[in-house]
């Protein structure tokens, strides 16, 4: 496994953008498979975004397709998610997820790595 840690989080206006980093310890950060997740205060947490170990295919939740973005920089072991147009509705804390595969999930059982989580708050 590998130690996760988000950052980027904040407080922003509606409209606005934030870009999200996971940095990830250890050597093998470039086979694994990574997702953004998120909770809003009183829900349960959801999928996100993700996007598979060589960077070649994504996949994003309704909610949030066409307006926020996930690449990644395995030189840096980094996974990013660039997030414009924000909505009061994506306030929530984020988390980012890992696991060593080929495959790619939109299930979070299915990743067993992950981060503390990072706050976003979207006023209106």
């Amino acid at each position: 496994q590998v130690q996760l840690v988000e950052s980027g989080g904040g407080l922003v206006q509606a409209g606005g953008s934030l870009r999200l980093s996971c940095a990830a310890s250890g050597r093998t950060f470039s086979a694994y498979a990574m997702g953004w997740f998120r909770q809003a205060p009183g829900k349960e947490r959801e999928f996100v975004a993700a996007i598979s170990w060589s960077g070649s295919s994504t996949y994003y939740s309704d909610s949030v397709k066409g307006r926020f973005t996930i690449s990644r920089d395995n030189a840096k072991n980094t996974v990013y998610l660039q997030m414009n147009s924000l909505k009061p509705e994506d306030t929530a804390v984020y988390y980012c997820a890992g696991r060593s595969s080929r495959l790619l999930s939109t299930t979070q059982t299915w990743y067993d790595s992950w981060g503390q989580g990072t706050q976003v708050t979207v006023s209106s």
